[in-house]
């Protein structure tokens, strides 16, 4: 019975050390981006991609490990760069990020890939960061970041969930929809919709910088913090649980903030409606002509 026992056990020991070596022999095959080696002895892998996308194309960033930051303009071409560092290519094959494009859409995400058991029980993942150059004329869904997310002017619809890390963004046009985020929360709004602002679960300090001239109220519940504003057309009443009511300057449509662990800060930005103003001209511009 021993024998049979040592038998067994040296069967499994030797199938999960050949599972590794096949895993590790063919895992870098699967990243087409440039694999190196810096000084410090970490492997470095690097990958570019540039797709052109149609106006009020939906970008789906998700599953990364590490930051993401996104820079927009009046192009219409998307341009995608992801470097991974990891202490050796057996740990940088842990771990994959795919893209996917079309003219609609945009999706840039990381997964596990074929390692072997014993890789995924002791081994250490990659970490990863995201940079993308964008058009200005999309929708945006970031989720499961393990990291910053920082973006410039989105003008479709924001949706910013699971994310470990601040999320930072310098303009939005349409809904935005925050939540279950460990870090500090910047969000500038050029105008306010019916009912398109949402913030929720947010393990952080929330500065909402609202363009001049935009109006709306402000509901916040189970608030383990303070609402508080420097602009002098913002009213606060405070109430029992850590319920807040807040009219922006005539009041309208609604900013709802709910389980937020942190202050609330509402604050005018003239630069926000400047930018608003300039691309409007823009776009005054190219129909004239």
């Amino acid at each position: 019975m021993w024998k049979r026992l040592i038998i067994v056990i040296l069967l499994v020991v030797i199938a999960a050390v050949a599972g590794v070596v096949r895993s590790h022999s063919g895992g870098l095959s699967e990243f087409k981006g440039l694999v190196s080696q810096n000084s410090a002895g970490q492997t470095r892998e690097e990958k570019r991609e540039t797709y052109e996308l149609a106006p009020g194309a939906r970008v789906e960033v998700f599953n990364i490990n590490g930051s993401v930051n996104i820079e927009t303009s009046d192009s219409k071409t998307a341009e995608v760069y992801v470097e991974r560092t990891a202490t050796s290519p057996e740990s940088l094959g842990r771990r994959k990020v795919t893209i996917e494009c079309n003219a609609s859409s945009l999706r840039v995400y990381g997964e596990r890939s074929n390692a072997g058991f014993w890789a995924r029980l002791f081994g250490s993942n990659p970490s990863e960061r995201v940079t993308l150059k964008l058009p200005r004329q999309i929708s945006l869904l970031a989720k499961g970041v393990n990291g910053s997310v920082v973006a410039q002017e989105i003008e479709g619809s924001l949706e910013v969930h699971g994310v470990n890390g601040r999320v930072q963004v310098a303009s939005a046009l349409g809904a935005a929809n925050l939540k279950g985020i460990n870090g500090n929360v910047l969000l500038s709004l050029r105008q306010l919709n019916l009912d398109a602002v949402s913030i929720a679960g947010i393990n952080g300090n929330i500065e909402l910088r609202l363009a001049d001239g935009v109006n709306g109220y402000l509901e916040a519940n189970g608030m383990n913090g303070q609402v508080v504003s420097d602009a002098s057309e913002v009213t606060i009443e405070k109430g029992k649980h850590g319920r807040y009511w807040v009219q922006i300057g005539s009041g309208g449509n609604s900013i709802s903030a709910r389980g937020i662990n942190g202050n609330i800060r509402l604050t005018r930005s003239p630069a926000v409606a400047a930018a608003g103003q300039q691309a409007e001209s823009k776009a005054a511009t190219t129909t004239t002509k």
